[in-house]
């Protein structure tokens, strides 16, 4: 690159095949396909999100999906803004420092003109940032469509358990009288529910062995506790998230001043 391509010119007037507007690669066309490659990854990557986020994919999925994205849309843009944008150096003079209105909109027609050329440049990296960048602001909208969900109308206040319903364990294994030693808990489902989205959501119980007795916690319920075990839903009633602490320590004094 030679001096007079570094000295800094004036934008306006200048020629189409000034030094100055060529690119900084001395490749362009090696440079583009490189950015189209970095752009076709990132768009890619951005769509395989959204792909992740409908699916409710594990965690890592969506963060290497969306991380990918941006990064390789992010490289792209870099690439392109440093490599095939023209060199400069561009000065302005500074004098008179107001200028009037008809000079500021011929400025931004320049600006806006040399913009579009840019673009028109390069139809490929034009057509690629735009796709990449569109289905970006698509997959922006999952989050409020996916994450709503459908109304749970009755569904909160219903559960599967019934008169005669097997517990069973969350392998399917059903809970006999003998399985748990007195102090201990597990989480038990009607049987059949238990790798089900709605036994998972609304009949999670714990079942908890007190005593090798029948259990009383207060008048009129002495057939509550047989052999001293107790159930209750797992289910917070704030906002459903499943509650198993239970130490055998507090128990009395629970009941107490229950």
């Amino acid at each position: 690159m030679s001096d007079e391509s570094r000295t800094p010119v004036a934008l306006a007037g200048l020629r189409a095949d000034d030094p100055h507007l060529e690119p900084s690669a001395r490749n362009p066309h090696v440079v583009e396909a490189v950015i189209a490659g970095l752009m076709v990854v990132g768009t890619l990557c951005t769509a395989g999100f959204g792909a992740a986020f409908w699916v409710n994919a594990k965690p890592w999925i969506l963060g290497a999906t969306l991380g990918g994205g941006l990064l390789f849309l992010g490289l792209g843009l870099i690439a392109w803004g440093k490599y095939l944008m023209p060199r400069g150096p561009f000065v302005e003079e500074r004098h008179p420092l107001a200028n009037d209105e008809a000079e500021r909109e011929g400025l931004a027609s320049v600006v806006m003109d040399r913009g579009a050329s840019v673009i028109k440049r390069r139809p490929l990296l034009g057509g690629l940032l735009g796709g990449g960048m569109g289905i970006f602001g698509i997959v922006a909208m999952f989050p409020l469509l996916r994450s709503l969900g459908p109304l749970p109308k009755g569904t909160l206040f219903h559960t599967d358990w019934r008169k005669g319903s097997y517990l069973v364990d969350q392998t399917g294994r059903r809970i006999h009288e003998g399985d748990l030693a007195v102090g201990s808990i597990v989480t038990v489902f009607p049987e059949g529910t238990e790798n089900t989205d709605r036994g998972q959501a609304v009949d999670q119980t714990v079942l908890i062995r007190l005593s090798n007795e029948n259990y009383v916690t207060q008048k009129g319920r002495a057939t509550w506790g047989p052999k001293g075990y107790v159930a209750y839903s797992k289910l917070c009633t704030h906002l459903g998230c499943p509650v198993g602490l239970y130490e055998q320590q507090l128990q009395p004094g629970f009941w107490e001043r229950s």
